[in-house]
Protein backbone atom coordinates (compact mmCIF):
# COMPACT_ATOMS: atom_id res chain seq x y z
CA UNK A 1 0.00 0.00 0.00
CA UNK A 2 1.57 3.71 -0.78
CA UNK A 3 1.06 6.19 1.68
CA UNK A 4 -0.93 9.34 0.72
CA UNK A 5 0.10 12.20 -0.42
CA UNK A 6 1.04 14.93 1.87
CA UNK A 7 0.20 18.94 1.94
CA UNK A 8 1.92 20.82 3.74
CA UNK A 9 -0.55 23.58 5.30
CA UNK A 10 0.84 27.27 6.89
CA UNK A 11 -1.70 28.95 8.22
CA UNK A 12 -3.56 29.98 11.55
CA UNK A 13 -3.85 27.77 14.68
CA UNK A 14 -6.74 27.71 16.87
CA UNK A 15 -7.49 25.83 20.19
CA UNK A 16 -10.92 25.98 19.59
CA UNK A 17 -13.20 26.54 16.31
CA UNK A 18 -12.29 25.93 13.28
CA UNK A 19 -10.58 28.41 11.11
CA UNK A 20 -7.27 28.34 9.29
CA UNK A 21 -5.37 25.16 10.00
CA UNK A 22 -7.98 23.89 12.51
CA UNK A 23 -10.58 23.54 9.27
CA UNK A 24 -7.91 22.48 6.31
CA UNK A 25 -6.12 20.37 8.15
CA UNK A 26 -9.39 17.61 9.26
CA UNK A 27 -10.74 18.33 5.80
CA UNK A 28 -7.90 17.14 3.95
CA UNK A 29 -7.14 14.29 5.75
CA UNK A 30 -10.82 13.66 5.56
CA UNK A 31 -10.12 13.71 2.16
CA UNK A 32 -7.47 10.96 2.27
CA UNK A 33 -4.33 13.00 2.67
CA UNK A 34 -1.56 13.34 5.25
CA UNK A 35 -1.18 16.87 6.07
CA UNK A 36 1.48 18.49 7.79
CA UNK A 37 0.55 21.87 9.25
CA UNK A 38 2.61 25.14 10.26
CA UNK A 39 1.22 27.40 12.63
CA UNK A 40 1.02 31.28 12.32
CA UNK A 41 -0.97 32.06 14.88
CA UNK A 42 -1.26 30.29 18.34
CA UNK A 43 -4.64 31.35 19.59
CA UNK A 44 -7.46 30.30 22.05
CA UNK A 45 -9.88 30.97 19.23
CA UNK A 46 -10.74 33.42 15.99
CA UNK A 47 -10.60 36.90 16.68
CA UNK A 48 -14.66 37.30 15.61
CA UNK A 49 -15.41 36.39 19.14
CA UNK A 50 -15.61 38.87 22.02
CA UNK A 51 -12.58 37.99 23.63
CA UNK A 52 -9.50 35.50 22.29
CA UNK A 53 -5.94 34.55 24.16
CA UNK A 54 -2.38 33.96 22.23
CA UNK A 55 -0.58 35.88 19.25
CA UNK A 56 1.34 35.51 16.50
CA UNK A 57 3.97 32.77 16.04
CA UNK A 58 7.23 33.77 16.99
CA UNK A 59 9.07 33.63 13.81
CA UNK A 60 12.25 32.11 15.34
CA UNK A 61 10.04 29.16 15.89
CA UNK A 62 7.93 29.18 12.63
CA UNK A 63 11.25 28.76 10.87
CA UNK A 64 12.65 26.18 13.21
CA UNK A 65 9.87 24.27 12.45
CA UNK A 66 10.05 24.35 8.63
CA UNK A 67 13.49 23.49 9.21
CA UNK A 68 12.28 20.78 11.54
CA UNK A 69 9.82 19.29 8.59
CA UNK A 70 12.50 20.02 6.29
CA UNK A 71 14.79 17.11 7.72
CA UNK A 72 12.29 14.84 8.10
CA UNK A 73 11.47 14.95 4.33
CA UNK A 74 8.29 16.65 4.25
CA UNK A 75 9.07 19.31 2.29
CA UNK A 76 11.30 17.34 -0.64
CA UNK A 77 7.94 14.91 -0.92
CA UNK A 78 4.84 16.93 0.03
CA UNK A 79 2.50 16.88 -2.85
CA UNK A 80 1.25 20.42 -2.61
CA UNK A 81 1.64 23.73 -0.29
CA UNK A 82 -1.37 25.82 0.97
CA UNK A 83 -0.81 28.85 2.69
CA UNK A 84 -3.62 30.93 4.46
CA UNK A 85 -3.45 33.91 7.31
CA UNK A 86 -0.29 34.45 7.67
CA UNK A 87 -0.60 36.89 10.22
CA UNK A 88 2.69 39.37 10.15
CA UNK A 89 5.01 40.16 7.62
CA UNK A 90 8.20 37.87 9.22
CA UNK A 91 5.84 35.11 8.88
CA UNK A 92 4.39 35.92 5.51
CA UNK A 93 8.17 36.04 4.58
CA UNK A 94 8.95 32.73 5.61
CA UNK A 95 6.02 30.78 4.41
CA UNK A 96 6.71 32.53 1.03
CA UNK A 97 10.31 31.40 0.97
CA UNK A 98 8.86 27.60 0.71
CA UNK A 99 7.66 27.12 -2.49
CA UNK A 100 11.38 27.62 -3.53
CA UNK A 101 12.55 25.02 -1.51
CA UNK A 102 9.47 22.27 -2.37
CA UNK A 103 9.90 19.86 -5.56
CA UNK A 104 8.63 21.65 -8.55
CA UNK A 105 5.80 19.27 -8.97
CA UNK A 106 4.33 20.36 -5.69
CA UNK A 107 0.97 22.54 -6.15
CA UNK A 108 1.20 25.47 -4.88
CA UNK A 109 -2.51 27.33 -3.22
CA UNK A 110 -2.09 30.25 -2.33
CA UNK A 111 -5.41 31.55 -0.22
CA UNK A 112 -4.95 35.06 0.20
CA UNK A 113 -6.46 35.55 3.52
CA UNK A 114 -5.96 39.55 3.38
CA UNK A 115 -10.07 40.98 4.64
CA UNK A 116 -13.70 40.80 3.34
CA UNK A 117 -16.25 42.95 3.18
CA UNK A 118 -13.86 46.02 2.68
CA UNK A 119 -11.38 45.64 5.65
CA UNK A 120 -8.27 44.74 5.58
CA UNK A 121 -7.59 41.66 8.46
CA UNK A 122 -3.36 41.90 7.75
CA UNK A 123 -1.04 45.21 7.69
CA UNK A 124 -0.76 46.27 3.65
CA UNK A 125 2.99 44.85 4.00
CA UNK A 126 1.27 41.71 3.89
CA UNK A 127 -0.84 42.15 0.83
CA UNK A 128 2.05 43.80 -1.06
CA UNK A 129 3.95 40.70 -0.38
CA UNK A 130 1.50 38.17 -1.43
CA UNK A 131 1.24 40.49 -4.85
CA UNK A 132 4.97 40.16 -5.25
CA UNK A 133 6.65 36.93 -4.37
CA UNK A 134 3.47 35.11 -3.73
CA UNK A 135 1.36 35.47 -7.12
CA UNK A 136 4.35 34.29 -9.52
CA UNK A 137 4.95 30.93 -7.60
CA UNK A 138 1.21 30.22 -7.21
CA UNK A 139 -1.00 27.73 -9.20
CA UNK A 140 -4.03 28.18 -7.34
CA UNK A 141 -5.88 31.14 -6.06
CA UNK A 142 -8.67 31.31 -4.18
CA UNK A 143 -9.87 35.12 -3.32
CA UNK A 144 -12.80 36.36 -1.97
CA UNK A 145 -14.49 39.51 -3.74
CA UNK A 146 -12.58 42.32 -1.49
CA UNK A 147 -9.30 40.44 -1.68
CA UNK A 148 -9.54 39.99 -5.81
CA UNK A 149 -9.92 43.78 -6.26
CA UNK A 150 -7.16 44.85 -3.23
CA UNK A 151 -4.83 42.34 -5.49
CA UNK A 152 -6.06 43.29 -8.93
CA UNK A 153 -5.73 46.96 -7.60
CA UNK A 154 -9.79 47.18 -8.74
CA UNK A 155 -13.38 47.45 -7.37
CA UNK A 156 -14.94 44.31 -9.06
CA UNK A 157 -18.94 45.39 -8.75
CA UNK A 158 -20.01 43.68 -11.78
CA UNK A 159 -19.36 40.16 -13.51
CA UNK A 160 -17.11 41.36 -16.30
CA UNK A 161 -15.13 43.31 -13.76
CA UNK A 162 -14.46 40.19 -11.83
CA UNK A 163 -13.84 38.16 -14.36
CA UNK A 164 -11.27 40.82 -15.64
CA UNK A 165 -9.54 40.76 -12.60
CA UNK A 166 -9.19 36.95 -12.22
CA UNK A 167 -7.70 36.57 -15.53
CA UNK A 168 -5.10 39.85 -14.75
CA UNK A 169 -4.18 37.47 -11.59
CA UNK A 170 -3.85 34.37 -13.35
CA UNK A 171 -2.08 36.00 -15.87
CA UNK A 172 0.82 36.89 -13.13
CA UNK A 173 1.03 33.13 -11.69
CA UNK A 174 3.61 30.76 -12.23
CA UNK A 175 3.87 29.76 -15.88
CA UNK A 176 3.68 26.16 -16.79
CA UNK A 177 1.03 25.86 -13.70
CA UNK A 178 -3.05 25.25 -13.96
CA UNK A 179 -3.34 28.94 -13.50
CA UNK A 180 -6.61 28.67 -11.18
CA UNK A 181 -8.26 31.36 -9.84
CA UNK A 182 -11.69 30.85 -8.14
CA UNK A 183 -13.60 33.86 -6.29
CA UNK A 184 -15.60 33.10 -3.86
CA UNK A 185 -18.72 35.09 -2.09
CA UNK A 186 -18.92 37.30 -5.20
CA UNK A 187 -22.09 39.21 -5.43
CA UNK A 188 -21.81 41.74 -8.55
CA UNK A 189 -24.64 43.77 -10.35
CA UNK A 190 -25.28 40.44 -12.19
CA UNK A 191 -25.89 38.24 -8.97
CA UNK A 192 -29.82 38.08 -8.20
CA UNK A 193 -30.84 38.56 -4.88
CA UNK A 194 -30.77 35.72 -2.49
CA UNK A 195 -27.70 34.33 -4.19
CA UNK A 196 -24.26 34.39 -4.65
CA UNK A 197 -21.85 33.32 -7.34
CA UNK A 198 -18.67 31.51 -7.34
CA UNK A 199 -16.22 32.06 -10.30
CA UNK A 200 -13.69 29.92 -11.62
CA UNK A 201 -11.21 31.60 -14.03
CA UNK A 202 -8.59 28.72 -15.92
CA UNK A 203 -6.89 28.48 -18.90
CA UNK A 204 -10.03 26.86 -20.60
CA UNK A 205 -12.17 30.61 -19.92
CA UNK A 206 -14.15 30.99 -17.09
CA UNK A 207 -16.99 29.20 -15.48
CA UNK A 208 -20.18 29.99 -13.05
CA UNK A 209 -21.52 28.26 -10.56
CA UNK A 210 -24.46 30.40 -8.76
CA UNK A 211 -25.78 28.92 -5.42
CA UNK A 212 -28.48 29.57 -3.03
CA UNK A 213 -26.96 32.59 -0.18
CA UNK A 214 -27.04 31.34 3.19
CA UNK A 215 -27.61 34.45 5.92
CA UNK A 216 -24.86 34.44 8.07
CA UNK A 217 -21.06 34.94 9.22
CA UNK A 218 -19.35 31.66 9.09
CA UNK A 219 -15.75 31.93 9.76
CA UNK A 220 -13.16 29.82 8.45
CA UNK A 221 -16.16 28.87 5.38
CA UNK A 222 -13.28 29.96 3.38
CA UNK A 223 -10.33 28.34 4.38
CA UNK A 224 -12.23 25.12 4.37
CA UNK A 225 -13.22 25.58 0.71
CA UNK A 226 -9.68 26.39 -0.26
CA UNK A 227 -8.64 23.08 1.17
CA UNK A 228 -11.80 20.92 -0.29
CA UNK A 229 -10.74 22.51 -3.37
CA UNK A 230 -7.30 21.60 -3.16
CA UNK A 231 -7.96 18.26 -2.28
CA UNK A 232 -10.26 17.33 -5.06
CA UNK A 233 -7.65 18.64 -7.23
CA UNK A 234 -4.63 16.73 -6.17
CA UNK A 235 -7.09 13.22 -6.40
CA UNK A 236 -7.31 13.57 -9.75
CA UNK A 237 -10.93 15.92 -10.29
CA UNK A 238 -11.14 18.29 -13.65
CA UNK A 239 -11.80 21.96 -11.92
CA UNK A 240 -15.25 21.55 -12.50
CA UNK A 241 -16.03 18.81 -11.01
CA UNK A 242 -13.77 19.49 -8.13
CA UNK A 243 -15.37 23.00 -7.20
CA UNK A 244 -18.81 21.46 -7.71
CA UNK A 245 -17.58 18.69 -5.04
CA UNK A 246 -15.84 21.35 -2.38
CA UNK A 247 -19.09 24.15 -2.59
CA UNK A 248 -21.31 21.09 -2.37
CA UNK A 249 -19.29 19.85 1.10
CA UNK A 250 -18.95 23.39 2.34
CA UNK A 251 -22.77 24.01 2.21
CA UNK A 252 -23.62 20.76 4.02
CA UNK A 253 -21.20 22.26 6.74
CA UNK A 254 -22.94 25.54 6.54
CA UNK A 255 -26.32 24.07 6.92
CA UNK A 256 -25.38 22.00 9.89
CA UNK A 257 -23.74 24.77 11.58
CA UNK A 258 -26.80 26.80 11.09
CA UNK A 259 -28.90 24.09 12.40
CA UNK A 260 -27.44 23.59 15.49
CA UNK A 261 -27.31 27.14 16.18
CA UNK A 262 -23.16 26.81 16.77
CA UNK A 263 -20.48 29.67 16.96
CA UNK A 264 -17.90 28.13 14.79
CA UNK A 265 -18.30 25.66 11.84
CA UNK A 266 -20.16 22.24 12.44
CA UNK A 267 -17.61 20.86 11.04
CA UNK A 268 -17.39 17.19 12.59
CA UNK A 269 -21.00 16.93 12.84
CA UNK A 270 -20.87 17.18 8.78
CA UNK A 271 -17.75 15.39 8.46
CA UNK A 272 -19.94 12.70 6.03
CA UNK A 273 -20.11 15.66 3.63
CA UNK A 274 -16.21 16.56 3.35
CA UNK A 275 -15.63 12.60 1.97
CA UNK A 276 -19.03 12.25 0.02
CA UNK A 277 -20.73 15.75 -0.76
CA UNK A 278 -24.01 15.91 -2.27
CA UNK A 279 -24.21 16.39 -5.71
CA UNK A 280 -25.00 19.88 -7.06
CA UNK A 281 -25.57 21.06 -10.95
CA UNK A 282 -21.74 21.69 -12.37
CA UNK A 283 -21.16 25.09 -13.26
CA UNK A 284 -21.84 26.50 -16.48
CA UNK A 285 -19.38 27.65 -18.79
CA UNK A 286 -19.63 31.79 -19.87
CA UNK A 287 -19.39 33.16 -23.25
Amino acid sequence: MTNPPTVLSVQSWVATGHVGNAAAQFALQRLGFEVCALPTTLLSNHPGHPTHTGQATDPALLAALVDGVAARGILARAAALLTGYLATEANAAIALDLPARMQATALYCCDPVLGDDGRLYVAPAIAALLAARALPRADILPPNQFELGLLAGTVPTSLPAARAAAAALSARMRPGGPRLVLVSSLVTEQTPPGMLDLLLHGPDGDLLLRRPRLDGHFSGAGDLLAALFLGRLLAGLPPPDALAKAVGAVECVLAATRATGADELALVAAQHALADPPALPAPHRLP
